[in-house]
């Protein structure tokens, strides 16, 4: 199944995070033994236990909702935190970046769905009061590289769709008005089992995948 979701991501040079979230060992193993480095936990002590019995090599993801005394156990080797949601949370993690002298990549979260269930920033005016403050531009060790959302759980693909439009003209604005010149603003994490294909065809640079990939592991 892997290689089959790298096919249809090809043509929009879109990458892949396989969400090993509720997986075995011997299941994320055979993902990993076929190529794939990119993994993703939604909750930091999965994450802690995967990454002390697997492959040192793996980049792994944080996309679940991230709690600020929590950021401490990941600041010296996460590769990407999604899920962004606060300015507190931004400073926290440039903290512990700073402590651990790295510089840590993130996404900013939208609440891009209608559900009470999701997380993230509500709007786009929000994120540029946010984007805009002084206290933003005092962190030095968090990178802001795109922004992230997850549509509503739902077999209606014109709003799915809907929705997904909306991130990306989050994304777009943002870039326009606060990254234009930095190339490292550039991701769009957009689209899961369900829905990557819809994803895919408004924008998303990442997709993160979960059910749909283990359960063709076999």
């Amino acid at each position: 199944m892997l290689s089959a979701i790298l096919d249809q991501l090809k043509p929009y040079r879109a990458k892949l995070v396989a969400v090993s979230k509720r997986r075995t060992i011997p299941e994320i193993r055979a993902i990993y033994d076929q190529g794939q480095r990119d993994f993703a936990e939604n909750r930091v002590q999965d994450l802690l236990e995967r990454r002390e019995a697997l492959p040192a090599d793996i980049r792994w993801h944080l996309i679940g909702h991230l709690q600020s005394n929590k950021v401490k156990y990941i600041a010296d080797f996460i590769h990407l935190i999604h899920a962004v949601d606060s300015l507190g949370l931004l400073q926290e993690i440039d903290k512990r970046a700073q402590a651990a002298g790295r510089v840590i990549d993130c996404l900013l979260q939208f609440k891009i769905a209608e559900e009470d269930t999701k997380y993230g920033i509500p709007d786009l005016a929000a994120a540029e009061a946010m984007l805009g403050s002084a206290e933003f531009s005092r962190l030095s060790h968090v990178r802001v590289c795109g922004v992230m959302g997850m549509a509503t759980f739902t077999d209606d693909e014109d709003r799915v769709r809907a929705e997904f439009r909306k991130l990306a003209g989050i994304f777009k604005a943002l870039k326009s008005a606060f990254f234009k010149d930095n190339d490292r603003f550039s991701e769009l994490s957009m689209g899961m089992s369900g829905d990557y294909g819809i994803a895919l065809e408004e924008g998303s640079t990442l997709v993160r995948i979960g059910t749909l990939l283990f359960e063709g592991a076999d």
